[in-house]
């Protein structure tokens, strides 16, 4: 689904991605763990359109869709969520959903005055799309509360709920699980897994939480300094010298080699 090859950013004299390279499998939900600093978040803004990237390219199952902005990739079904969901607060949880697909006819001045009954009927037909997305996630009694009064964990369910609007191909979920209760990040886990499995949905997931990642993911990436360090099994990452030490550091890494 997505290819990235030698990709750089660079902020001045700061490399934050530094010839990163990885394939993402069609259908797979694949890890994205490192350090923090690693470059996690700048890889997801660069192939998501956020970012220019300074060289390298980008893949979309075998389109080259380097430096495309969000808006086009969005048309083409790669999604990304945030570290901070990023609701309209002042509309409903339903309207947030309902917002989403692009193009619709009441966007246009023509239509809202002259053809009110074809921006009538496709609203209704947002309007049922999101209630069946309400329910797939669990919160349809949250449906006419205002999305700032909604939890954080609540917000990310319903990010996650926006890529359900439309025709997602791939979707990256930026720490999917920060700030989330135990019980809402499973319902988060349960969610992916049934898009993954019965809407064919790839992900990747950018996560700290090891046990949501072995959970959900398969396989796992490492990122340390902006490069990729190695890719596995959760259980094979957890045993690779390179990431314990990217992670604690040789001091470290050696005194829990001596402990077992």
């Amino acid at each position: 689904m997505i290819v990235v090859e030698n990709l750089h950013k660079h902020f001045g004299g700061f490399h934050a991605v530094d010839g990163a390279s990885l394939e993402i499998a069609s259908g797979s939900i694949t890890g994205l763990i490192g350090p923090n600093g690693a470059g996690k978040t700048t890889l997801f803004n660069v192939i998501a359109g956020r970012l220019p990237p300074t060289s390298g390219r980008v893949l979309m199952a075998g389109e080259d869709i380097t430096g495309l902005p969000p808006h086009v990739l969005f048309q083409k079904g790669l999604l990304r969520t945030f570290q901070i969901a990023h609701e309209f607060g002042t509309l409903s949880v339903r309207e947030n959903l309902m917002m989403v697909p692009a193009r619709q006819k009441g966007e246009t001045l023509w239509n809202a005055w002259f053809d009110r009954r074809a921006v009538a009927n496709e609203e209704r037909a947002l309007r049922a799309r999101a209630d069946e997305v309400l329910e797939f996630l669990t919160i349809s009694h949250l449906a006419d509360e205002r999305a700032a009064n909604i939890s954080g964990g609540q917000k990310k369910l319903l990010e996650l709920g926006r890529t359900m609007m439309v025709d997602a191909k791939i979707v990256f979920l930026d720490e999917v699980g920060a700030g989330v209760n135990r019980t809402l990040l499973n319902t988060i886990a349960d969610a992916i897994v049934r898009l993954n499995k019965e809407r064919g949905y790839t992900f990747c997931v950018i996560e700290h939480d090891m046990d949501f990642i072995a959970r959900l993911c398969n396989p796992v990436i490492v990122m340390a300094e902006g490069r990729v360090l190695a890719q596995g099994t959760v259980d094979e990452v957890r045993h690779d010298d390179r990431v314990i030490e990217a992670y604690l550091g040789t001091g470290l890494k050696n005194k829990v080699k001596a402990n077992g």
